[in-house]
């Protein structure tokens, strides 16, 4: 069966507090209280710095059993080393903790700067460089620097695999290498709805679908509406039972492999008007997955506040 689970993207925003948060909430309880709300969370402080193996174990911690986050790639490696001479801080970005969220770990998502083209030699060194699983990850991390090391990040067992999803935000990536090249690693193309301001595209290159809607109409800004939604909901359908939509926007028209399921990870990017947790929300009850999460913002989530 397939494992969907909708979210948002980060947690922490100040204009969420007496809106999404209840008034009186602890900063330090806001994802305790948000990952009652929702079933998954996009991590996206790890893009800006390398997090600690005990923020990681905190974040496992104060979250439920059956929960999943994603963990967002360090722009010093997308965005300043644009791939070039990574070694190194990919072993750093593995050595940090996110190993420690363990059956909590799902995707990573890797998302590319809007003038960043495409170069298929470059992206197929990187996606070589990707651990498949925890023990790659693990002895990845053995080549950190040494600032890092012994520091408890890669202590846990197991080889579960692990999942990679690309952003891309330049039109030279609408090519057949670029599809094929994912498709040969199992990596993802993140489904980006942005407002028409970045390339849109639904070509399936992964057993895992991936989307980011960061606003229909006003990137960042806008919430989506009930129509929307009901939209969102039968393309999570048609991909959760392993086909497409009918019309999906492709850069390869080939069909991908069918399958009898795929897992969906969807988050809402929507935050400034504090429009996402709102709206993960509705998905997940249009979906029927709400379940016995947190129905109403000012109700408390079952833990110690």
């Amino acid at each position: 069966m397939s494992d969907i689970r909708i979210g948002i993207s980060g947690w922490r925003y100040t204009p969420w507090r007496k809106d999404f948060y209840p008034q009186g909430l602890p900063q330090n309880s806001e994802l305790a209280f948000a990952s009652r709300a929702v079933n998954s969370i996009e991590i996206n402080g790890s893009f800006y710095s390398l997090q600690t193996p005990l923020r990681y174990q905190q974040w496992r911690d104060d979250t439920p059993e059956d929960f999943v986050f994603s963990v967002k790639g360090p722009r010093f490696i997308t965005h300043v080393r644009r791939l070039k001479d990574i070694e190194e801080p990919l072993a750093n970005f593995f050595a940090s903790g996110l190993l420690l969220l363990g059956k909590k770990l799902g995707p990573i998502l890797w998302q590319f700067p809007p003038n960043m083209k495409f170069d298929e030699e470059r992206f197929s060194r990187f996606l070589e460089l990707l651990p498949r699983d925890r023990k790659a990850a693990r002895d990845c991390a053995r080549h950190c620097a040494e600032r890092l090391q012994g520091n408890g990040g890669t202590d846990i067992r197991g080889n579960a695999r692990l999942r990679h999803a690309v952003e891309i935000r330049h039109e030279s990536f609408l090519c057949e290498a670029f599809v094929q090249l994912l498709r040969k690693h199992r990596v993802a193309l993140v489904v980006a709805d942005s407002a028409g301001k970045w390339p849109y595209v639904e070509d399936v290159t992964a057993d895992f679908v991936y989307m980011r809607l960061h606003g229909d109409v006003e990137l960042y800004s806008s919430g989506y509406t009930a129509r929307a939604l009901r939209r969102w909901k039968q393309r999570i359908e048609k991909w959760s039972q392993g086909s497409q939509p009918d019309d999906a926007h492709l850069i390869v028209e080939r069909q991908p492999h069918r399958r009898a399921s795929r897992d969906i990870y969807c988050y809402f990017d929507n935050d400034q008007k504090v429009h996402a947790p709102f709206d993960a929300r509705r998905l997940l009850e249009k979906l029927e997955l709400a379940g016995e999460l947190v129905t109403e913002p000012g109700v408390e989530p079952e833990v110690a506040l």
